[in-house]
């Protein structure tokens, strides 16, 4: 019997580290990819070229496949309608993805489910989000509906004038349309992991604390450390409502914003972005935990037997390496290898720019400072920020 092909579209380091997982459990992956030297092209055999908003690419990437996944949410609604329509297994569905699409279907289905999250609205004009502003203290985070990711399509506003660039390009449709946040005083991110297959089985991961630095993801930490039991409860409960409420199969990443608690209770915790594929905050897993993300993501959309998201040492910590002053990160691996031969390295095989996610470290171990202070320094090794 042949085995399941199994369809991605996008072909970045997420798409890249779904292939280990997929030849481990002898799945067939192909993968939709923007350019032959992409990420994942570079490691994934069977990676036709193409756009995901071109309706023949995708329809010839699931010929005989099994199902189709994603590794980014940018794929047109329309496509994904029509292949539901011819019987293609889309997984998670396109009800579900839009969630992860439009920030504003986000907000109001979570109302809906009694989820929380910071207080928001539509905006369309400069008044409108004058009296927004007004409602919140008067500092607020604007976003774009569509589109935005690590910063991108995010800022923080004082006044309308601040995006008043936006509020043009929404009215005359040459931009995206905008939502307004409350500005969350959290105290730090968190994120949990949840997997969910066709079935109905769910699992989920630690609590994760993350660490952002210019609005993207530095350093995650696993377990999040002194977390209190009932944030750590209600953090799991939202994350399986939501993936039950929405019907998403295959994972979901909720990432949370943690608020300190008025008289001294447990901190509460609000809904900030949900992303329906594996996820930074859970690249940990693939050395930390019995089960990766990428291959529970692989399980559950094929409807497959979950596996166990324990954590396998009290502590991982994995740092991102965003940006290099080296030409080509594998000229630090010695280095890296050499300060500490544990050091678990995951490089995506992109050139380098400043700021760009270029690769990860994980570390593993008993003692929290000091995993957290070699995945720091393995990673400035790659960086080129130090030397071994």
């Amino acid at each position: 019997m042949a085995a399941p092909v199994v369809a991605v579209v996008g072909g970045g380091q997420l798409a890249r580290m779904m292939a280990p997982a997929a030849t481990a459990l002898g799945v067939h992956l192909r993968v939709l990819v923007e350019d032959g030297g992409s990420s994942a092209a570079q490691v994934v055999v069977d990676s036709p070229v193409g756009a995901a908003s071109d309706p023949g690419a995708v329809l010839a990437l699931v010929d005989g496949a099994r199902v189709l996944t994603f590794e980014h949410e940018h794929v047109p609604h329309a496509i994904l309608e029509d292949l539901v329509g011819r019987g293609v297994a889309v997984r998670p569905g396109p009800a579900a993805l839009v969630h992860a699409q439009d920030k504003k279907v986000m907000r109001e289905r979570l109302e809906a489910l009694d989820v929380p999250c910071p207080r928001w609205a539509p905006v369309s004009s400069p008044d409108e989000l004058t009296d927004f502003l007004a409602a919140t203290g008067g500092t607020a985070v604007v976003k774009t509906v569509r589109g935005g990711y690590d910063g991108k399509g995010v800022r923080v506003v004082h006044s309308a004038a601040d995006v008043a660039d936006w509020l043009a390009a929404a009215v005359d449709g040459t931009g995206a349309a905008l939502i307004a946040e409350e500005k969350v005083p959290f105290t730090r991110e968190l994120a949990v992991l949840v997997a969910r297959s066709p079935s109905g089985e769910v699992r989920t991961w630690p609590v994760v604390e993350s660490v952002q630095e210019n609005g993207v993801c530095a350093e995650v930490i696993a377990p999040a450390p002194d977390l209190h039991p009932g944030t750590d409860e209600e953090a799991h409960r939202i994350a399986v409502r939501v993936a039950e409420g929405l019907g998403v199969t295959g994972v979901l990443a909720v990432e949370l914003f943690e608020v300190a608690a008025a008289e001294g209770g447990a901190p509460r915790v609000f809904v900030n972005e949900l992303a329906m594929r594996p996820h930074n905050s859970g690249h940990w897993t693939i050395d930390g935990a019995v089960t990766s993300q990428f291959e529970q993501h692989l399980r559950a959309v094929l409807d497959l037997p979950l596996g166990d998201p324990s954590p396998r040492a009290p502590w991982t910590v994995m740092v991102n390496v965003l940006g290099s002053t080296r030409d080509e990160l594998t000229d630090g691996l010695a280095d890296v290898t050499r300060l500490d031969p544990s050091a678990k390295v995951h490089l995506y095989g992109k050139g380098v720019r400043p700021g760009r996610k270029l690769g990860h470290v994980n570390i593993s171990g008993d003692d929290l400072p000091d995993v957290r202070a070699r995945a720091r320094a393995a990673a400035a090794l790659l960086r080129g920020d130090a030397t071994a």
